[in-house]
C-alpha cells in the first residue's frame, strides 16, 4: 500500500491559508494554537496539524515557536561590523556556530558607496540582563577580528511581524488607516520560575511534538502542573513578554522543491528630525510591507539615521517601489527625510538569540571568560547609552 503523501507546497491552498494565519497572525499566549489557526483560516483544526507537521518536516517552516518580546527581556542592539573583505565569511560563520546570543547574521551590501556600505556584516545580539553588549561585542571583535563595530540599540519598536504568505503580490503604498503602535523596550525583571516557563515556551516544536496539547510537555519540562504552567505563561502575556506564536519560514534558502518564499531582503533607513522619530516610525510602521520598523540611532557612520525597518520581496524593482511609496508618504504626512538609503540582504542565517542568563554564564566558562567580567557597570553603561 502507498503510504498517504501529505502536501507541504506553499502553493497549496490549504497550506496558503495556514501560513497567512500561522506566521503572524497568533499575539500573545495561545492555550491551544492549533485551535486558533483553525479557526482564523476556516481549515479544520486536524488539517492544520497534518499540514504543520508536513511543512516542517520538509523544512518549507523553519522553525515552531512561541516567541518572546526579547528587546523586554535582555539587553539587545543590531550591531553592525566593519570586517576586512577577506576575512567577511569567517566572520559570519563564526558568529552562526559560536555565538547563541547572535540571531540574524546577515552579510549586507549597498548598490553604491554610501555611508556606512564598509560596514557589510549585520547581526541582532542579546545580552541577558545585567550584561554589556558593549563588552560582549568587544570579545567578538576580537574573534572575528572586526576592525569596528556599530551598536543600535532598538528605543522603540513600531513593527515585528514576519508574514511573508500574505505580503504576496502586496500594491506598494498599501497601508493600514491607523498609526503603528509604539512599543516601548524597557526591560521586565522575573523570578526564577517565570524563566522556567519561558525557557520551556520558547525551546522550538519538533514535527512529532505537533499536537493539540502542546504544552502539558513543556509543563512537565518547567517543572509544574499544566494549570500553573498556564497561569504564568497568562501572566507573562498580560505583561507584555510574550510575543507571537509562529510558524517560521525558510525564507533565505530555496526550499527542497527549488521554490523562494521570497528572494530580497532590504533594510531601510531613514534620517528625520530629532523628535520626530515616533512619529516618523509609526507612518513607517502602517505599511503592511514592513516586516520589522524601529527607532535606532544609527550615528555619524550611517548620516545618523534613526528610522530603520525590514522589507521582503521576490523582485527588487517592487522592493524598491514599495519603499518609494513610504517616502512619498512621509513627505506628504510633513516629516522631512535629510538621508536614506537600503542595505540588501545576502547570505543569511536566522536563528533566535539565547537571552538565558544560566546560559551566557555557560557560554562565558566555555570561551574561557569569568562571567562576572562581562557585567554592566556604571561607566559601561554610560558608554552604551552614548550609542
Amino acid at each position: 500500500m502507498t503510504a498517504l503523501i501529505v502536501p507541504w507546497s506553499i502553493d497549496d491552498p490549504v497550506n496558503q491559508a495556514i501560513l497567512a494565519v500561522s506566521e503572524d497572525r497568533l499575539q500573545g499566549f495561545q492555550r491551544d494554537p492549533l485551535r486558533a489557526i483553525a479557526r482564523q483560516s476556516g481549515i479544520d483544526v486536524d488539517l492544520v496539524q497534518e499540514r504543520i507537521r508536513a511543512m516542517l518536516r520538509e523544512g518549507v517552516i523553519r522553525r515552531v515557536r512561541q516567541t518572546l518580546m526579547a528587546t523586554n527581556l535582555a539587553e539587545g542592539a543590531l550591531v553592525a561590523w566593519q570586517v576586512p573583505q577577506e576575512g567577511l565569511n569567517d566572520a559570519f560563520e563564526h558568529l552562526v556556530a559560536e555565538d547563541p546570543f547572535s540571531g540574524h547574521v546577515v552579510i549586507r551590501t549597498t548598490d553604491a558607496a554610501s555611508p556606512g556600505s564598509n560596514y557589510r556584516l549585520w547581526t541582532t545580539l542579546k545580552v541577558p540582563q545585567g550584561y554589556s553588549l558593549r563588552r560582549h561585542c568587544q570579545h567578538l571583535a576580537s574573534k572575528i577580528g572586526a576592525e569596528h563595530f556599530r551598536l543600535m540599540r532598538a528605543k522603540q519598536l513600531f513593527v515585528l511581524g514576519v508574514g511573508h504568505t500574505r505580503r504576496r503580490g502586496m500594491a506598494p503604498g498599501s497601508r493600514s488607516a491607523e498609526l503603528a503602535d509604539a512599543l516601548n523596550t524597557k526591560i521586565v525583571k522575573l523570578n526564577d520560575l517565570e524563566w522556567r516557563v519561558l525557557t520551556a515556551l520558547k525551546r522550538e516544536f519538533e514535527p512529532a511534538e505537533i499536537r493539540r496539547d502542546l504544552w502539558a510537555p513543556r509543563a512537565a519540562e518547567a517543572g509544574i502542573s499544566p494549570v500553573a504552567f498556564f497561569e504564568v505563561a497568562k501572566s507573562l502575556s498580560a505583561r507584555g513578554v510574550i510575543g507571537r506564536f509562529s510558524t517560521f519560514l525558510e525564507h533565505v534558502k530555496p526550499l527542497a522543491d527549488g521554490q523562494r518564499v521570497t528572494r530580497y531582503n532590504a533594510l531601510f533607513h531613514w534620517a528625520v528630525p530629532p523628535g520626530r522619530e515616533i512619529e516618523a516610525g509609526r507612518e513607517v510602521g502602517r505599511h503592511h510591507i514592513m516586516t520589522h520598523a524601529y527607532w535606532r540611532e544609527g550615528g555619524p557612520e550611517f548620516r545618523d539615521v534613526n528610522v530603520m525597518g525590514v522589507a521582503h520581496g521576490m523582485e527588487k524593482e517592487l522592493v524598491l517601489a514599495h519603499k518609494g511609496a513610504i517616502d512619498d508618504h512621509l513627505h506628504q504626512a510633513g516629516i522631512p527625510v535629510s538621508y536614506t538609503n537600503v542595505f540588501w540582504g545576502g547570505r543569511s542565517e536566522i536563528k533566535p538569540s539565547e537571552i538565558s542568563p544560566v546560559a551566557y554564564r555557560q557560554w562565558c566558562q566555555a570561551q574561557g571568560i569569568d562571567p562576572s567580567a562581562m557585567r554592566a557597570d556604571d561607566a559601561d553603561r554610560v558608554a552604551e547609552a552614548a550609542l
